[in-house]
């Protein structure tokens, strides 16, 4: 009897300790959890984000304040995850190494998804699609294909993706700090030739009045999409579900109809 006794003590003591196991692992798997949907931000309250401020109308200063759509796409989500929304400028070329270094949550700055670019951050579904577009001299009648850029002198964007595809065609490339001063550069003939983003190269033509002229289709098809730090999964989760729900209750069409007259996420 006194052995059966102890046997009983020992067993219920043995179903304690178990579910003091089960309890403690139980505890750190929430915690797991709750870490994993905890955003991680520069500025508490706040989605800051980054952008170059010298692609308008996606992204520029008018009145000293930041504006355009990729602007107000930020504006959108930031409400939608619950904070307020604070637009940055960083110089193009260095925009990566400052997300790394926590300058910023986000780069919401029409930059193209790249397998290289993804090695080093993390990037949500696409916001836009867009592409690589010839632009040259309203005057230019000799540059017709993109097999009349063979040893031509081209003007790109510095640090962009379209230096790469300008690489294919000759070895005379120019570099700028922003694609409308490269298109400005058409006219008195500085350049042959100008790669940059379809919608940048447009929009040039209509606000700015540039006599220039697109050729051909688009050399190929740029998903754009924004970046976050690879340790923010949390982040990345929250935008792409801002980005979903603002296609899907007809709030994004409003916004790029209102900056383009059409819907940039439609081929």
């Amino acid at each position: 009897m006194k052995k059966m006794s102890i046997a009983i003590i020992a067993g219920l003591m043995f179903l304690f300790v178990l579910s003091g196991c089960g309890s403690s692992k139980s505890n750190g798997s929430e915690k797991n959890e709750e870490k994993a949907e905890k955003m991680d931000l520069v500025n508490d309250g706040k989605l800051t984000f980054a952008m170059s401020g010298l692609l308008k109308p996606l992204n520029y200063k008018d009145e000293g304040k930041l504006v355009g759509f990729d602007v107000e796409i930020g504006e959108e989500i930031a409400k939608r995850v619950g904070l307020e929304a604070n637009p940055v400028t960083n110089p193009w070329e260095t925009i990566i190494q400052g997300l790394k270094g926590k300058k910023y949550d986000a780069i919401i700055g029409s930059m193209t998804a790249t397998e290289e670019r993804a090695k080093q951050v993390d990037f949500t579904n696409p916001y836009y699609i867009s592409g690589a577009q010839i632009f040259v001299a309203d005057s230019n009648d000799t540059l017709k294909t993109k097999a009349d850029l063979k040893d031509k002198r081209i003007g790109v964007m510095q640090a962009s993706t379209y230096k790469t595809v300008a690489e294919q065609y000759t070895k005379d490339i120019k570099n700028y700090p922003s694609d409308v001063y490269a298109l400005q550069d058409l006219g008195p003939g500085r350049v042959d030739a100008v790669i940059t983003d379809k919608i940048v190269g447009i929009s040039a033509m209509k606000e700015s009045g540039l006599k220039i002229k697109d050729v051909e289709e688009i050399l190929q098809e740029e998903k754009i999409a924004i970046a976050v730090n690879k340790d923010n999964p949390a982040l990345l989760k929250k935008i792409n579900e801002a980005i979903k729900s603002m296609v899907d209750d007809g709030t994004y069409e409003k916004i790029s109809v209102k900056w383009f007259g059409k819907n940039l996420l439609e081929k």
